[in-house]
């Protein structure tokens, strides 16, 4: 299939398998170390799940200005980690 859902997906597959991962560490680790450091700001415990859906939260609050790919396909990325980070514990 060559159309721009698929597109956006493919892109979003690149980005978590490639350049992020290349510059953050594995998905886990990463968003683990996120869930650390929220988790003693806030006073609550944070997972890495819940990480994953705060930044997807996040692209969607920033697509409320506008359409953006880049936070369409972040957005995405985030939705596909916190499938992974779901049962992280």
């Amino acid at each position: 299939m060559d159309n721009k859902r698929t597109k956006l997906l493919a892109n979003a597959i690149d980005l978590i398998n490639g350049p992020r991962q290349a510059s953050y560490g594995p998905p886990e680790e990463n968003f683990e170390r996120i869930a650390v450091r929220w988790s003693q700001h806030l006073g609550i415990e944070v997972t890495a799940y819940q990480v994953c859906l705060c930044m997807a939260e996040l692209k969607l609050a920033r697509l409320a200005n506008g359409y953006s790919k880049d936070s369409l396909t972040d957005g995405a990325a985030y939705i596909a980690l916190a499938e992974e980070m779901h049962d992280v514990v």
